[in-house]
């Protein structure tokens, strides 16, 4: 019996080494020169496989498991490759090795190229590749590294723009890499509207196009004759990511809903804090020159005034006014003067009580329904006083958060 399990356990041991995390494993690039392919620093990981590989992020029967796509910089066409050390084998092992290959096909579109060669020919065409659509904004941001300004692109484009479906169902596979509850959208419902960013580089002498990021918006419709767009997906690709091309995306998108009669505001489907603290800072940057945030104003409390101006003029709903009032009325208080402070943490408390107050009125109307010996006094109690530390914890947490977007508001 004993050298059975130890049979197993060495068996086990042997098992373990052909494990691999996924994330790991892929290895992901934005190609622009041949020398790209070569060079360790272009490329870069998923945040989240989970969705391909299971939640434990792991694929099994292969010893140095690469999974290689790489992509040409704008247009997104595809090499997939699969490399391994070492593999197990059902004859010899008794186990069958994980089918990477074709969970990657599931999320990938068809036309990927599998050799380099092939890869590099297609670069070589990549001179043709122009943005979708019609151009919106021009901005650019100076590059230490490259010691130069580098000019970027955003355009709104649609299902009806020439190859715009086929360039989106290769741009979309990134979400499942590194948006944690991603899905792809149906592309032929027509209410979708697709804002996308480029950056312009040189390459022999002539401008190309490299694909940074984009967002998805849907529009719902809103009785009689508005809509309230509402952002599913936003994506910065990794290289891209800490430059400002969020805010700039937002931005835009707003900018280019404000001027439309029909749109009613904009909202957010499901956002991550990431997006909350984008939003926040875009949002401000918009609202602070609106007459209704002036000091005076912000002083005197949340009113029906700011709501209105802030979604007529701006396109933002009711509730991300708000934040934006409790933004700037903190940029306007003097923290440091009693008066001032508790007046200041009293507004916002009174907002964060609210979800609560729900939940008392909910649980009386669930009181009287039990006997009164069920229920004593004491749960009220303990229940208050918790409460008391949580909305005092949710504040101090909304300060910290507010401070960063104020600092941020300074810099820009």
């Amino acid at each position: 019996k004993k050298s059975f399990s130890s049979g197993l356990t060495a068996m086990e041991k042997k098992l373990a080494e052909y494990k691999c995390n996924t994330n790991e494993a892929i290895q992901l690039k934005l190609v622009r020169f041949p020398e790209d392919l070569e060079d360790d620093n272009t490329t870069f990981n998923p945040e989240y496989s989970h969705q391909v590989f299971g939640d434990d992020e792991v694929a099994f029967g292969y010893k140095g498991l690469k999974i290689l796509l790489y992509y040409i910089a704008g247009n997104l066409s595809t090499l997939f490759r699969i490399e391994y050390t070492s593999k197990v084998n059902e004859k010899f092992d008794c186990v069958e090795a994980d089918d990477v290959e074709s969970k990657i096909r599931e999320i990938i579109p068809p036309g990927f190229c599998t050799n380099t060669d092939d890869f590099v020919s297609m670069l070589e065409k990549e001179v043709n590749f122009k943005p979708f659509g019609m151009l919106l904004h021009t901005y650019s941001v100076h590059n230490e590294e490259a010691g130069e300004d580098i000019t970027y692109q955003i355009y709104k484009a649609d299902m009806t723009c020439p190859g715009f479906r086929e360039y989106h169902e290769r741009l979309q596979t990134f979400l499942m890499w590194f948006i944690e509850t991603a899905s792809f959208i149906d592309v032929d419902d027509e209410r979708w509207n697709y804002f996308l960013v480029f950056e312009k580089y040189n390459k022999d002498g002539a401008t190309l196009f490299a694909t940074v990021g984009y967002m998805t918006v849907y529009n719902y419709y809103v009785y009689p004759d508005k809509t309230r767009p509402r952002v599913s997906q936003m994506l910065i690709l990794p290289p891209f990511q800490g430059e400002g091309h969020g805010a700039q995306l937002l931005e835009t998108v707003h900018r280019y809903y404000m001027s439309s009669p029909t749109v009613l505001d904009i909202t957010a489907e499901d956002p991550s804090e990431n997006y909350v603290k984008l939003r926040d800072f875009v949002l401000v940057k918009l609202c602070q020159d609106l007459l209704c945030f002036s000091p005076g104003k912000l002083m005197q409390g949340f009113s029906q005034e700011m709501v209105m101006e802030a979604q007529q003029k701006l396109k933002i709903n009711k509730q991300h006014t708000r934040r934006v009032y409790e933004i700037l009325r903190l940029r306007a208080t003097d923290m440091g003067d009693a008066e001032q402070s508790r007046s200041y943490r009293l507004d916002v408390k009174r907002r964060l009580i609210g979800p609560y107050k729900k939940k008392q009125r909910e649980l009386a109307k669930m009181r009287r329904c039990l006997r009164p010996e069920e229920l004593t006094n004491q749960l009220n109690q303990i229940d208050l006083n918790m409460q008391h530390e949580q909305l005092e914890e949710s504040f101090q947490q909304l300060v910290s958060d507010y401070r960063r977007v104020l600092e941020r508001l300074a810099q820009a």
